[in-house]
């Protein structure tokens, strides 16, 4: 206990959950994709506000419009005050000279539950920037994992286990879908499960295709079977048009390695071949349990003139959800 608090000296505020363990700690506070920046009262200045703002809100990806990745809320360390205490995610700028190493550490569940605190430390505002600058990629990686976790937790809590059934059933494993989306199409490779509002459709897909060797995994490939597969199974509502991938953007793609599973995530844009909708895409290509198969799961958002971000963040979580059998 003692190491603990001796922990948590390295941010004044951080003293207020020590000794106190047993406590039923609150629901976090917030809104998704909000992050509260904390930053040490010696070092308030607008060169590191602005390289805050650069290194945690850069431009969320494959997106129509411009929207951060995350929305920021900064303040001084004397302003920190027990309501944003309980935010969901937290980073705190701490100048701590010569007695800690730079570099960041993280906790969890500090004041509120379920809560993300990253603490930064280096030795003065100049170093800050640098420590900043080389710890960008791990950072927005934890603060979206947390995002990420929620929401997956939320699914687990709330499971609509007769989706997760259907899709199991035609490809050996499935998402877990929460209350509010309903299938929408089944066909033996493929089904359609969404969530439409006065404001927003979603949607999810899953659909497999014969898996030759490596270059089933390559992005040509990907897109070629994307666009043949959804001309057939997702028409527009007028004659002659269907779902697509948008000409004008060039989808991204990374290989990455999740849990036990190994996948190729693409990102880009949606339209309708011959009609005025579109939207953006995210999807994740695996080989499936029996190793003949390339599995897509893939998720979209239509929710024009509005953003989309939170909307693909959601989504996205719920194809990390995704479980073998």
């Amino acid at each position: 206990m003692k190491k603990l608090c001796y922990t948590l000296l390295l941010f004044p505020a951080l003293l207020a959950s020590c000794g106190d363990g047993m406590r039923t700690m609150q629901r976090v506070s917030g809104k998704a994709g909000e992050v509260v920046v904390v930053v040490d009262n010696k070092i308030w200045d607008k060169t590191v506000l602005d390289t805050v703002h650069r290194i945690l809100a850069p431009d969320y990806p494959a997106l129509p419009q411009r929207e951060p990745v995350f929305d920021i809320i900064d303040m001084q360390e004397t302003a920190f005050s027990k309501m944003f205490q309980l935010h969901r995610n937290i980073v705190l700028l701490k100048i701590a000279g010569d007695s800690v190493p730079e570099g960041l550490s993280v906790r969890h569940d500090v004041w509120a539950q379920p809560q993300t605190v990253v603490v930064v430390h280096a030795r003065n505002g100049d170093n800050l920037i640098g420590v900043l600058a080389g710890n960008q990629e791990r950072m927005i990686h934890i603060l979206e994992q947390a995002e990420r976790d929620r929401v997956i937790d939320a699914a687990r809590k709330y499971e609509l286990k007769a989706l997760r059934d259907t899709v199991s059933k035609r490809f050996g494993g499935s998402p877990r879908f929460p209350m509010g989306y309903t299938l929408r199409k089944a066909t033996p490779g493929f089904v359609w499960i969404g969530s439409e509002t006065r404001k927003a459709i979603l949607g999810v897909f899953m659909y497999s295709y014969p898996y030759r060797d490596s270059t089933t995994l390559r992005p040509q490939h990907i897109i070629a079977a994307r666009n043949a597969i959804l001309q057939r199974e997702v028409p527009g509502q007028f004659e002659n048009t269907y779902m697509t991938t948008a000409s004008l953007f060039r989808p991204q793609t990374r290989n990455i390695r999740y849990k036990d599973l190994h996948f190729v995530e693409t990102r880009g844009l949606w339209d309708i071949e011959n009609d005025f909708m579109g939207g953006p895409f995210i999807s994740h290509t695996l080989i499936d349990s029996t190793g003949e198969k390339a599995l897509v799961l893939e998720a979209f958002v239509y929710h024009p003139h509005a953003g989309k971000r939170d909307y693909m963040r959601q989504l996205e979580a719920i194809l990390y959800s995704f479980e073998w059998d």
